[in-house]
C-alpha cells in the first residue's frame, strides 16, 4: 500500500473534530509533504485547510522561504498566514520554538480553528524518545509526542523521513533544508546527526526498540489516564485553568501511586510534572494549609484549598484592572477574562444569591476589583460580611480571587457574580430592571 492511501486511513482513524485547521509550514520537506498529503486527503478528514508560517527572523533567506510558501498555499486555493519575528541569528532552537507555538496558538484562537497540524514524523519521534531517555524522563515522557494532544495533531508519526522525501521527489514539490537542522550546536542537531548514527552502526534496530519503548510507555500513560477516572474517592474535576482533586483521597494513597497520580492529573490538564515537582506537590499535601501554594514551573501552580488539590495555570493579568460604569439600557464588556452583558429584564420572584445573574434599579452601577476590608450585606443574610469571607464561604481558592470582579453603586458593593448578592436596591417581582449577566471566559 503506497504512502497516500496509507496517509488517508491514519487520519481517518484520529478522529479530528470538523471545521477549520491550520497547517505549520516551515516550508521545509516534513511540513511540504504534511501539507500535500492533507489536501489530498481532503475528502477523508473534510477540513478547511489554512496555512501558516511563521518568519522567525533568523535565517537570511527566511523572507524568501515565508514568500515561497505563500505563494504555494495560493497555489494550491488555500488561505494563508504569515507571522513575522526578529529573533536574529543567535537565537536557540528553543526561543523558536516557544515563538512558533504561541503565534500559532494565537492565530488558531483568533480564526477559531479545532485543529493545528505539524509535520512531526517517526524520525522526530525517535529523537524525542532519546533525548527524554538521556534526560531521566520517567515513563510518561518516554511515550514521546501524542498522534492528538488538545489542539495540536501530528499525523505524520507513523511514516519515516525516508518515505516523505521519496514522496516530494514523486511530486516534484521542493522544499527549503534549514541549516540549523544540521548545526550540532543544538542538542537534537546532535542527536539526529551524530549520536543516532553512531548507534545505528552498532544496533541497526535501534529506531525500532526507541519505537516499541515509545508505544510501550504510551500505553501505560494512556492506562494511568483512565485510572484518574476510575477512582471515585479522587473525585477529579475539571476547573478553570486547570484541574482539582479531593486532596484527603489522595494523599492516603501510598506514595509512589499517589505520585504517579499527580503526575496524570498534571498531564491530563496541560502540565509535565518531573519527580522534584512531584515531591513539591506531596509535601503541599502533607503539611500545607488551605491557601498554600508551590511552583510547577511556568505559569504552573499546585494549590491546597478547602480540601482539593488544584493544579491550574496562573493567567496574568494588568493590575489593576479598570473599572467602567454599566451605562445604557443595554450593553457588554469585558472585566479580565469575565465577560458582562446587561439588558432589561422581568424581576423573578426568587435571585439566587450565589447566580451569575442578578436583576438591579439602575443607578451608577460599576464594575471594577475589590479591597481589603470591603463590606456587603448579603441577600437573605444578617449583618455585614466580608468580602473575603464570602470568598471562604463560596470556596472560592486565594488564587482566583483577586482576579474576580464586583458590581458596586459609588462605594458600596451590590454583588460578587457567582458568590454573593447583596439586599441593597432588590427590585420588586415582575417589575422590569436591569439585568446583568456575568460569566468567565
Amino acid at each position: 500500500m503506497g504512502l497516500i492511501e496509507r496517509f488517508r486511513r491514519h487520519i481517518a482513524s484520529l478522529g479530528l473534530p470538523e471545521g477549520r485547521a491550520l497547517v505549520a509550514v516551515s516550508g521545509g520537506p516534513d511540513s511540504l509533504a504534511l501539507l500535500d498529503l492533507l489536501i489530498r486527503a481532503r475528502d477523508v478528514h473534510r477540513l478547511d485547510l489554512v496555512v501558516a508560517h511563521l518568519d522567525h527572523g533568523i535565517h537570511p533567506d527566511s523572507s524568501t522561504v515565508a514568500e515561497k510558501v505563500e505563494a504555494l498555499a495560493v497555489s494550491s486555493g488555500l488561505a494563508v498566514h504569515v507571522g513575522r519575528r526578529e529573533l536574529g541569528a543567535g537565537t536557540g532552537e528553543t526561543r523558536a520554538r516557544v515563538e512558533r507555538y504561541a503565534w500559532l496558538e494565537a492565530l488558531r484562537a483568533k480564526l477559531g480553528a479545532e485543529v493545528v497540524f505539524t509535520g512531526h514524523h517517526a524520525d522526530d519521534q525517535v529523537e524525542t524518545v532519546l533525548m527524554r531517555m538521556l534526560a531521566g524522563s520517567g515513563p510518561a515522557g518516554l511515550a514521546g509526542m501524542a498522534p492528538v494532544r488538545g489542539h495540536l495533531a501530528r499525523p505524520l508519526l507513523p511514516f519515516t523521513r525516508a518515505e516523505l522525501l521519496c514522496h516530494l521527489e514523486q511530486t516534484g514539490l521542493s522544499a527549503w533544508l534549514d541549516p540549523a537542522n544540521s548545526d550540532q550546536r543544538h542538542l537534537r542537531s546532535w542527536i539526529r546527526t551524530a549520536l543516532l548514527p553512531a548507534l545505528r552502526m552498532r544496533l541497526p534496530e535501534v529506531d525500532a526498540s526507541l519505537l516499541r519503548t515509545s508505544r510501550q510507555a504510551g500505553r501505560d500513560r494512556a492506562a494511568w489516564d483512565a485510572v484518574l477516572d476510575t477512582l471515585p474517592a479522587l473525585d477529579l474535576q475539571v476547573e478553570d485553568e486547570g484541574i482539582s482533586v479531593a486532596a484527603s483521597s489522595l494523599g492516603d494513597y501510598d506514595s509512589a501511586l499517589a505520585q504517579t497520580l499527580i503526575i496524570a492529573a498534571a498531564r491530563r490538564a496541560g502540565c509535565q510534572v518531573g519527580p522534584r515537582r512531584v515531591e513539591r506537590v506531596l509535601s503541599l499535601l502533607k503539611g500545607g494549609t488551605s491557601g498554600t501554594r508551590v511552583p510547577l514551573g511556568g505559569s504552573w501552580r499546585a494549590e491546597l484549598a478547602f480540601g482539593r488539590l488544584r493544579i491550574r495555570r496562573e493567567v496574568p493579568t494588568a493590575s489593576p484592572l479598570a473599572s467602567w460604569p454599566i451605562e445604557g439600557a443595554r450593553g457588554q464588556g469585558s472585566w479580565g477574562r469575565w465577560r458582562v452583558r446587561w439588558a432589561p429584564g422581568a424581576v423573578p420572584a426568587h435571585q439566587d444569591r450565589a447566580a451569575l445573574s442578578a436583576w438591579f434599579t439602575v443607578e451608577r452601577l460599576t464594575i471594577r476589583g475589590w479591597g481589603a476590608g470591603e463590606r456587603l450585606k448579603p441577600l437573605g443574610g444578617v449583618g455585614r460580611r466580608l468580602v473575603v469571607r464570602c470568598f471562604q464561604e463560596a470556596r472560592v481558592p486565594r488564587s482566583r480571587r483577586q482576579s474576580w470582579p464586583v458590581l458596586a453603586q459609588n462605594q458600596d458593593i451590590m454583588w460578587i457574580p457567582g458568590v454573593c448578592r447583596s439586599d441593597v436596591r432588590i427590585p420588586s417581582h415582575g417589575s422590569e430592571a436591569l439585568r446583568v449577566d456575568v460569566e468567565y471566559a
